[in-house]
């Protein structure tokens, strides 16, 4: 037991330490910029609405892009292809809780169906059809490759035409060559293999059971907070935030931008943060260091300095439970699978569910890209956002944004930053004007 728990903080304190080097320094960033949005007036200069609008029609171009280089990956063959649309048109359609973890089980159970069965009874369909017709048709010649002779001197031929001295001399030639391979292939047969690296893996490997233990107590604990979710109609913001945060955090598979709209619906509908507080946050995390999942932490510090929070806690207590909920379920299941995925990998049926998963989440980053599409535009009178399509300069600035990233290698948060300077440029030429 004692030799499981060594082994299990071999593991654990590097993989935290390089997390919270990865993570924290735009967590910080985002805790910042709630506490100045938090002392904004509700009306914002005109400007300022603009540069917001740039950034975001910016952002939207960066996930269009990731959206279109994840599907490059993802995409393998026909059936993966018309995943991605599946996960796309699905996603678009409709917008709940256990939706998008049904449609990934519906496309993993399409992919292994399709491996294990359905290839090898197309293939033999295929075959049984080529044989009925060549049955039908037995006057008609079979098309296949035509076999040519060509004359070709053998070895021995070659060895006769060069008389009794060369004979002899070519002969032992070909003898001691074969020996001399041979004794080469015995030798690396023998010789030991190269040591690749001086690490022990093994020593930070944790066990299958300790692994699975691991995994049986998040799927307790999840099911706790979601009992508590569904029987406390008027829980207290706390708990309902770090429930809301843990929630997003277990069911999202494909990345921040899948996240965004999930959090919107969590902390905008509820009225806990104000669509033009959201969309101003949203528009800063794209252009921050780390993961987009630190977007929590701007979240649940101004769920905590809202409205519906008595004040009396300090906004710290929100980022970290939020900071908690959001990033606690992938860490807590990576620990765990990491004891069996070594064996789970090499199995064909994972690796096809695997397939169809990561798909189908393509998709919902397609479903993203809509989904800010359509609340990215702010004006004074629109706080809680509008299509970006109402004005076309924005399209011009995601267009080119994408362009300058994927054809130019700009970087994304330089890109970012140059979509809001375009939407200031816009006020200035446009909107000052009118």
């Amino acid at each position: 037991m004692l030799f499981n728990i060594a082994q299990i903080h071999a593991g654990l304190v590097p993989a935290l330490f390089v997390f919270l080097l990865w993570s924290l320094p735009g967590a910080i960033a985002m805790y910042g910029l709630s506490l100045g949005v938090a002392r904004m007036s509700e009306t914002l200069p005109s400007p300022v609405y603009a540069l917001l609008s740039g950034l975001n029609a910016a952002t939207v171009g960066i996930i269009a892009l990731a959206a279109v280089q994840l599907a490059r990956k993802a995409i393998t063959d026909p059936l993966t292809r018309l995943l991605v649309l599946f996960g796309g048109c699905a996603g678009l359609c409709y917008n709940a809780l256990w939706y998008f973890p049904v449609l990934l089980v519906v496309a993993g159970t399409l992919t292994v169906t399709w491996d294990l069965v359905g290839r090898s009874w197309v293939g033999r369909w295929r075959n049984r059809n080529q044989r009925t017709r060549r049955a039908s048709s037995p006057l008609e010649p079979e098309a296949g490759p035509q076999e040519i002779d060509i004359p070709v001197k053998s070895d021995v031929q070659s060895l006769e035409s060069l008389g009794p001295h060369r004979r002899q001399t070519t002969s032992n030639a070909i003898v001691n060559t074969s020996a001399h391979s041979e004794r080469n292939m015995e030798e690396e047969n023998q010789s030991p293999a190269p040591q690749t690296s001086m690490i022990d893996i093994a020593a930070h490997r944790i066990p299958v059971k300790v692994g699975i233990s691991v995994i049986i107590a998040f799927f307790s604990t999840f099911t706790i907070f979601m009992v508590i979710r569904g029987v406390l109609h008027h829980s207290p913001l706390l708990l309902a935030l770090f429930n809301n945060m843990f929630l997003a955090g277990t069911v999202i598979f494909g990345g921040g931008p899948v996240v965004i709209p999930l959090l919107r619906d969590y902390v905008v509908d509820p009225g806990w943060v104000s669509p033009r507080d959201f969309l101003l946050g949203l528009a800063i995390i794209q252009a921050m260091p780390g993961p987009n999942f630190n977007f929590a932490i701007y979240l649940g510090a101004m769920v905590v300095s809202g409205p519906a929070s008595s004040r009396s806690v300090p906004t710290i207590v929100g980022a970290l439970l939020a900071f908690l909920g959001i990033f606690t379920p992938g860490l807590w299941l990576s620990i765990g699978f990491q004891s069996v995925w070594q064996s789970l990998r090499k199995r064909r049926e994972v690796a096809s569910v695997l397939r169809g998963v990561n798909a189908a989440a393509v998709g919902f980053v397609f479903t993203a890209v809509y989904r800010l599409w359509e609340i990215g535009y702010l004006t004074a009178e629109q706080t809680k956002g509008s299509s970006l399509g109402k004005e076309p300069w924005w399209l011009v600035v995601a267009a080119s944004t994408f362009t300058a990233v994927e054809w130019f290698s700009v970087p994304p948060p330089l890109a970012i930053i140059l979509g809001g300077t375009a939407g200031v440029g816009w006020w200035g030429a446009v909107e000052r004007r009118g």
